[in-house]
């Protein structure tokens, strides 16, 4: 099983391979990062390091044993308690369970290290595979969105119930 790890400099090559090498598939569900995603990797990954230790973001990788990143898990957006979650997961690795574990794992530190009560989620409707991890990991339908122009549904996940079965 693949180490669910807080984002860290010394990941970013490994994380842009991952990047470039599932552009094409995540670009079949999700809006394409552009260009300027991959030219400017660097500063990018650099600032998204200083809004975590600032705490406005939680970013995760799914890493194995020979330093490959297979997934990333996130929390952007953070404040009152809750956080908008999103992850991606490579195509060579997609069907495992991997999505589903990383998330119910990033629910736990969601509650018990960074002190939120709630997550959202968002995906859209030709997303099965998504909607499928969402309803495994406790999320709720909340309402319909529009996500790049397509349609899609928002999910919500209340964090309470995380938190009694860790202090059990």
């Amino acid at each position: 099983m693949p180490s669910l790890q807080r984002l860290r400099p010394d990941h970013a090559p490994a994380l842009l391979a991952f990047e470039q090498e599932n552009r094409a598939y995540f670009a079949a569900s999700v809006p394409d990062r552009g260009d300027a995603y991959f030219t400017d990797f660097a500063a990018r990954h650099s600032g998204l390091l200083a809004e975590q230790d600032a705490g406005l973001i939680h970013f995760h990788v799914l890493v194995d044993d020979g330093g490959e990143v297979l997934g990333r898990i996130n929390l952007v957006d953070v404040a009152d308690g809750s956080a908008e979650l999103g992850y991606r997961i490579a195509e060579k690795a997609a069907g495992r369970g991997l999505a589903t574990s990383a998330v119910l794992r990033v629910c736990v530190l969601a509650a018990t290290e960074y002190g939120l009560t709630s997550l959202r989620a968002a995906t859209t409707l030709d997303n099965a595979g998504s909607r499928a991890v969402l309803a495994r990991t406790g999320f709720v339908p909340a309402g319909e969105v529009l996500l790049g122009g397509h349609p899609g549904i928002s999910y919500t996940r209340d964090l309470s119930e995380v938190l009694e079965g860790v202090t059990r």
